[in-house]
């Protein structure tokens, strides 16, 4: 289980500051993971782009390659509002 946490605009656009999301097997990178989260639709998909956001793993800046597990913290900023 992931803790995902979602700060500056994101929190208000998707209602959430923050989820515990079981990661499927396929999900083995942060670019796994925004496609994922993308997969919800709506303004998720545009919120979420690789452009559009910073991600931190376990609270250190990471690429769209770093790979992720069940047992970490992932944040998400936002780099471009709207």
């Amino acid at each position: 289980m992931a803790r995902i946490l979602y700060f500056a605009y994101l929190v208000d656009k998707l209602g959430r500051a923050a989820e515990d999301l079981p990661l499927p097997a396929e999900v083995a990178d942060v670019r796994g993971l925004l496609a994922l989260l993308r997969k919800r639709g709506g303004i998720w998909e545009k919120a979420l782009a690789e452009d559009r956001v910073q991600v931190l793993v376990n609270k250190q800046f990471a690429s769209l390659d770093t790979p992720v597990t069940g047992a970490q913290e992932i944040a998400i900023v936002s780099n471009a509002p709207g």
